[in-house]
């Protein structure tokens, strides 16, 4: 088994990469406005745990919705931050690279709270695995934390709280905006489980 997660630098992907060690990370610049602060977090990461990194790059600009593209969002969005099939789209592109690559399982960082799209529920992991799976390489689509919340998952993962510090969160910029869902759910973590980022620096 050869395994490969997609490392998006976000807390969810930095906690699943310290606790299943992937042999590769893969890490997607899509034209999402945070691109290169999730990069940077998810190549620390990689240094820091002796993961082979690569990175994807694809203009996926013209595609997007809401406060990841600097768009307003979609009629369709349940939320400011919606881009259309995003994790749809984010693991076929990852997928064309990890099977050049020979990995058998790709995983993903969905979490608990990620149920709220419909992207980020069992269904969809287990209808795109199949899909995966249908075509050529027979490869399988995971989501190892799917039944953790963020807090939990960070608790067992053993991420310590220096790697936990590089995560970037945000939705709409490199540097954190403070109000977006992302930082919003990333500073309410770091208070459930009691972590002092600045004293871990």
């Amino acid at each position: 088994m050869k395994t490969a997660l997609l490392l998006s630098g976000g807390m969810d992907s930095i906690a699943i990469a310290w606790w299943k060690r992937p042999d590769i990370a893969l890490t997607l610049d899509y034209g999402q406005h945070a691109a290169e602060a999730e990069i940077k977090a998810a190549s620390v990461t990689c240094q820091s745990l002796g993961i082979e990194h690569h990175i994807i790059r694809i203009d996926c600009r013209s595609l997007g919705s809401g406060d990841m593209a600097g768009t307003d969002a979609d009629p369709n969005a349940p939320s400011s931050d919606w881009w259309p099939y995003r994790n749809q789209m984010i693991i076929s592109l990852a997928a064309m690279k990890a099977i050049a690559l020979g990995v058998t399982h790709l995983w993903i960082g969905t979490v608990k709270s990620d149920g709220t799209h419909l992207d980020g529920t069992q269904g969809f992991v287990s209808r795109i695995s199949d899909l995966m799976a249908f075509q050529e390489g027979a490869m399988v689509v995971e989501a190892p934390a799917i039944e953790l919340s963020t807090s939990e998952l960070v608790r067992i993962s053993d991420v310590t709280p220096g790697g936990l510090a590089w995560a970037h969160s945000c939705h709409k910029a490199n540097i954190p905006c403070g109000s977006c869902r992302g930082c919003n759910k990333y500073f309410q973590v770091l208070d459930d489980i009691g972590y002092d980022l600045d004293r871990s620096r």
